[in-house]
């Protein structure tokens, strides 16, 4: 028997209201198959199961809100026979009542004997009693979506700044042959290929944390494990206020096309509110680029469980010394915030060279 839980999507996240369910008792689910919609502080997420199966049962009801790692559903494992499945527990009274509406009716104080149930059977659903609780109190205005997301940050940055001991170090990048190399490469590709500075930015990003394991994974337990792939989480700023960093998947290992592509997409659909609960809870480090109307540089809180976070300010002109001669070049400062239990300050630097060296060779970040 496989139990399907309500999944964290992130140290912001505790709790979630379903939303929908994309299958039905029977149905064959397959690993990464969406099979719900949650809504979260931030978005509306579709929820993947990381389990191949069969649907049993569906516990959860739409509309029930629900801390991380609530049970919401029972598969059958491949293979498993129906009667080999225990039956689903019920509910010993004289009418059928959901555990979710039980639940819920202890909490709005409802009283079970006066709500007439209009589910199968008579059964009193979650939607029975949220209807008896509304009339039992007076209507409350609609949540404010962009406060509740500016709580949920704010609980996060808090418990970051509360737990992980960061230190930052920065370096100032040269960027006048990665700025011509593109400039050449997108002659080449028609308007809607053309490659963002983003994009190198990123893969750079990448191909350095290669040779620095230890930046890229998570602090739990009192100890570090590091990832196994490089997920670049990429903080997208949303136009009500406040800011979502889902992943770009395997970024070292995708040519800069590619992962223009998936980071228009990914943009996209941050702030159209459509992104799977993958994107959302494996970055292995976040990425912040504050773009050209920003401030010079930034110093990012990490994200826990990360340990690190890069963060670029807008590239611009400045006084720069080439071969002898003092000129104007294009410079970005890129920070590194990190989390001192894994690594240190000198590493931090190492680090940091190593990225504005890969952004000498922009010809080599396409591979």
């Amino acid at each position: 028997m496989i139990e399907f839980k309500l999944p964290s999507l992130g140290a912001d996240m505790d709790e979630g209201t379903l939303l929908e369910w994309r299958v039905k008792p029977g149905d064959a689910v397959k690993k990464g198959q969406v099979i719900a919609v949650v809504d979260t502080a931030k978005a509306a997420i579709d929820v993947e199961c990381w389990q191949p199966g069969t649907v049993h049962e569906l516990i959860a009801e739409v509309g029930q809100k629900m801390p991380v790692g609530t049970l919401m559903a029972l598969l059958r494992e491949a293979g498993e026979p129906t009667s080999a499945v225990p039956p689903a527990p019920t509910i010993a009274t004289r009418r059928m009542i959901s555990p979710a509406a039980r639940k819920r009716a202890q909490e709005a104080g409802v009283d079970l004997e006066k709500v007439t149930g209009t589910g199968p059977h008579g059964a009193v659903t979650l939607e029975d009693v949220e209807q008896a609780a509304a009339i039992a109190r007076p209507a409350r205005p609609p949540a404010d979506k962009a406060a509740e997301m500016r709580k949920a940050i704010a609980a996060a940055m808090a418990r970051s700044k509360r737990e992980i001991p960061h230190y930052y170090v920065a370096e100032d990048i040269v960027l006048d042959r990665a700025l011509a190399w593109l400039a050449a490469e997108n002659e080449k590709r028609p308007m809607t290929e053309r490659l963002l500075p983003a994009v190198l930015l990123l893969k750079a990003v990448a191909l350095t944390l290669k040779r620095y394991p230890e930046l890229n994974g998570t602090f739990g337990n009192d100890a570090f494990s590091a990832a196994e792939r490089i997920n670049l989480g990429v903080a997208v700023s949303l136009r009500q206020g406040g800011l979502i960093a889902p992943a770009l998947l395997d970024a070292a290992a995708k040519p800069l096309a590619q992962l223009m592509r998936e980071l228009a997409d990914l943009v996209q659909r941050t702030r159209a509110g459509s992104l799977k609960s993958s994107e959302l809870s494996e970055a292995t480090i976040t990425v912040t680029n504050l773009g050209d109307q920003s401030s010079q540089a930034v110093f990012g809180v990490i994200y826990p469980p990360q340990v690190a976070l890069v963060g670029f300010g807008r590239i611009g002109e400045r006084p720069w010394v080439k071969d002898g001669a003092l000129t104007a070049l294009p410079v970005v400062t890129a920070s590194l915030s990190a989390d001192h239990r894994v690594s240190d300050g000198h590493r931090g630097a190492l680090f940091l060279r190593e990225l504005a060296a890969q952004l000498q060779h922009p010809e080599e970040l396409d591979a």
